[in-house]
């Protein structure tokens, strides 16, 4: 008899049958089954061949099948997972930059806003980043909706290096930041006046949207969409 897709291997001792039914799936009645058939000792069911308690794990596994279409072992992954997080919302991203005010005034004319600028410095932010005496200057960003946020961030202290800023779009790491605009052209000839060039064409997106690559201040690249209406 062939095992169901989500079955790796059959429990062979009381404790493992509890653990692996609950773990397949969270449901009060699969638990509830779990408990019995620990209790009922399917160890030595098992390591005799005993065909009732395999054939009754099957079964359980299979129950639930059918939630949004995932078996049972794949939403009790799900649902416990969702339980553990503890991840509310992105918060914002960080880059680092050399010239402060260049960053600031580039993320300002594609309209962001300035929510606030700060000066950072201390033993508290020295443990948060790993470095040891740490000066620095942050401007927080925002996006018109609210529901986005940059911080900029110039190191005085200590230096950091130079770094690449003419990495090409695929190198590897954090590579873009995309923002949705109302009109590409004007985006992109509003940035343009401010010294930022485009990394290849504005390109058409089957009839969806119109999508370009842009390289600012420090090397950093926007990623700009506008929604073809």
């Amino acid at each position: 008899m062939r095992m169901a897709r989500s079955i790796v291997a059959l429990p062979t001792t009381a404790l493992s049958v509890r653990w692996w039914v609950s773990s397949t799936c969270v449901c009060a009645r699969c638990r509830k089954q779990a408990a019995h058939l620990s209790e009922s000792g399917p160890a030595r069911d098992l390591n005799a061949g005993g065909r009732g308690s395999k054939s009754r794990l099957r079964q359980i596994a299979a129950m639930c099948r059918g939630l949004n279409g995932r078996s049972a072992w794949e939403a009790g992954r799900r649902v416990a997972t969702v339980e553990r997080m503890s991840i509310q919302r992105m918060e914002h991203v960080g880059i680092v930059v050399d010239d402060l005010a260049a960053a600031t005034a580039f993320f300002v004319e594609l309209g962001l806003e300035l929510q606030g600028e700060a000066s950072v410095e201390g033993g508290w932010v020295d443990r948060v980043v790993g470095l040891e005496g740490v000066r620095a200057e942050i401007a927080m960003m925002e996006t018109p909706d609210g529901n986005g946020r940059l911080e900029l961030s110039k190191f005085h202290a200590p230096s950091g290096g130079g770094g690449d800023r003419h990495a090409p779009a695929n190198a590897p790491g954090i590579r873009h930041v995309a923002f949705a605009v109302d009109d590409i052209d004007a985006a992109v000839a509003g940035l343009r006046a401010l010294g930022a060039e485009l990394v290849g064409e504005v390109e058409r997106y089957r009839d969806r949207y119109r999508l370009c690559y842009v390289r600012g201040p420090e090397g950093i690249i926007v990623e700009l969409a506008e929604k073809i209406v």
